[in-house]
Formats: C-alpha cells, structure tokens, sequence
C-alpha cells in the first residue's frame, strides 16, 4: 500500500530517544512530507541533520503543532500533559512516550506486534508504554495467544541510558575514577571500588554508585513498596493484554550497562507450554529473534540486543517450582530500551497510523 507523505513532529529532538526516532523514521523510511523538530528554550536553535539535511530545532510552544499530522512526544510527562492535548486540538496525533496518558482508560496503550487493535478509535492520544512493559509483552504474547498466561513474575536488568544522558555519564564518569583508584590502590580495594560522595557529586544523578554495582531501585518507591516502575509494568501489562485481574509482580533493577534491558520472566500458564513448543512459537513470532543455545553459550545479551529493534529471548525452560498441576515456564529476554522499548515502537505506531 501507497502511503501518503505526511508533516511530522518530533517532540524532545535533542534527546537520547528523540535522536534515536530520528534514526528510526530515516531506517524505515517513514514518509515523510514535513519535519518539524521541537525541544525546550535551551536546545531552540541547535541543528540536527536528517537524511542528510541540516534542519533547526524550534522552541516548543502551543503553535508548534499548525498543520502537523503526527507528532512524536519524548519530552517528559510534564510536557506531554502541557502540550499533548493541545496539539490533538490543533489536529495532530500524538504518540506519547512519557507515563502520563498510559493509564487513561480512552487513551490506547499499544505494542504493535502485541495489540494493533487497540488504535481503534482513539482520540488523538496514543501511548508508547514503558520500556521494560514492551520487552516483555512482545515476548510473552504468542505465548499468551497459545497457551494463556494467568501469572507473571518479572525481575529487570536495566540500563542506565533508561534514566537519561546523565545517568549514562554518571556510569562512564565513576567507572573511570573506580578503575583508576583500583590501579592506586591494594588488590583487596579493588574487590570494593567503592567511590565517596564528594567523589561522585558533580555527575551523580541516580540514588547510589552504579560502577561496578547494581541498584533495586528504578524511579520512586511507593507506599506499597514497589517502585512506581514496578507498578507501571504491572498495571501496563494488565491493559495492554486485557487481562484486569492477572496476578502480576516486578522487581526492577538499574545495572551498569549503557544500553539494553533484561529481564527474566516467569510465567503460569492456563494450558500446557513445553520449552520446545514455545520455542517453535517465537521463532516466528513478530519482533522477536531466538537465541536458545545454552549448550553453544549463545543466549540473549544486552551488548548483542543493544542497536536491535528485535527482542531477543532464550535461556526457555520448565519452572521446577510449580505446584502439581500449574504449568511453569522461564524465560530471558533482551531489549534496546532507546529503539523497541521507546523510538522504534513509537515510529512503528505512526507507521500503522498512515497505512490505515
């Protein structure tokens, strides 16, 4: 199908998803007629190439959006419940990246490979859900279609380019003072390379050290005591694939990888998975590429889904903890939180968008 060339807005230009949609829309060849680039007051005026032109950020403002047909917001969720609506009103459709529309009830929360029919209708809203929700849910779905799944457990490995440019300085700048120090110091301080505040201050920016570390905490705890990323995975997950009441718990955690989540998933099944059934499943699966040889040492990683717009799955194996009767299954999963877990889906939205 012929698709038309329409004006597009990118919202959040100069960030680490907003450059990556850039890439995205020029590898899949988006049609685009118009390009219109936006960010905040401190970033007007920088220039950003795209299919080898030169083109202007401009200052985010209401008028922004005259004439635009869709826009692509990865600004914040502040600026997307500040503008957002207005550019719906200006006649746009806006494809959200932030949290603050996901869990509106008249706002589609979509995966394309896990629930396209959800476009169906809307308003002019449309949100991209959260990175670690997309990783699973397009591995778990030709399971969920097959066998039904009626529990899951999840626990995430998140990179840190997950909480933004600074985060990823952060890991770079503490890397380089733990290994300098450890080079300075005894053998036993380098199974510890435990860096002060005053050391980290200048680039700090997530809760505690990540160089050689991991962190259980990803975003804001809540009075329940999960994270609010946890809840989102949850309530995400029950949305996204209808299921209301499905029994759903995750831990996340920030690890010191640049790029890339993992997660390790556990699910209950309604009918009986084996391994190699499920295998033959997301083989062919959309979005999904198979690396399922333990005995090889070839299974998902991060430093191989990073630059992917695939997610990979393998390590699929019978759960020995199921009760008589359950039917359990474990799984790892890997995924490029800046392409598929943010700019790509958003670009895939757009795409599904302008062939309808």
């Amino acid at each position: 199908m012929t698709r038309k060339r329409v004006t597009v807005a990118v919202v959040g230009a100069t960030g680490a998803v907003g450059t990556e949609m850039l890439r995205v829309l020029r590898e899949r060849k988006f049609p685009i007629g118009r390009l219109k680039l936006l960010a905040s007051e401190r970033s007007a005026g920088k220039r950003l190439a795209y299919n080898g032109d030169m083109y202007r950020v401009e200052r985010l403002d209401k008028r922004s959006f005259d004439g635009v047909d869709v826009a692509l917001f990865s600004a914040g969720a502040s600026r997307s419940l500040e503008f957002g609506p207005e550019a719906v009103r200006r006649g746009a459709v806006v494809v959200d990246n932030s949290s603050a529309f996901r869990m509106q009830a008249d706002v589609p929360l979509v995966v394309p490979e896990v629930n396209p029919h959800a476009l169906r209708g809307h308003h002019g809203l449309i949100a991209n859900p959260n990175c670690s929700t997309i990783v699973m849910l397009v591995a778990l779905k030709p399971l969920h279609d097959a066998a039904r799944i009626t529990r899951i457990i999840v626990s995430t490995y998140q990179s840190v380019s997950g909480a933004g440019a600074k985060a990823m300085s952060q890991l770079f700048e503490e890397s380089k003072l733990a290994l300098r120090q450890s080079a300075l110091t005894s053998r036993r301080y380098a199974l510890k390379p435990q860096l002060s505040a005053a050391q980290r201050k200048p680039f700090a920016t997530l809760p505690a050290q990540i160089a050689f570390n991991v962190i259980p905490q990803v975003d804001v705890f809540l009075d329940n005591g999960y994270t609010k990323e946890e809840m989102k995975m949850v309530h995400e997950t029950r949305k996204i694939l209808e299921t209301p009441q499905m029994p759903v718990s995750a831990t996340c955690v920030r690890v010191p990888v640049f790029v890339s989540h993992s997660e390790s998933i556990w699910i209950e099944t309604e009918s009986p998975l084996s391994p190699e059934q499920a295998r033959q499943l997301l083989r062919k699966a959309p979005g999904v590429r198979l690396v399922d040889e333990p005995s090889a040492s070839r299974y998902p990683m991060p430093i191989d889904s990073a630059g992917r717009d695939e997610v990979l799955v393998g390590r699929i194996r019978q759960d020995l903890a199921s009760e008589q009767g359950r039917h359990g299954l474990t799984l790892w999963a890997c995924g490029d939180n800046l392409r598929k877990g943010a700019a790509t889906n958003a670009v895939q939205i757009a795409e599904l968008l302008v062939t309808r």
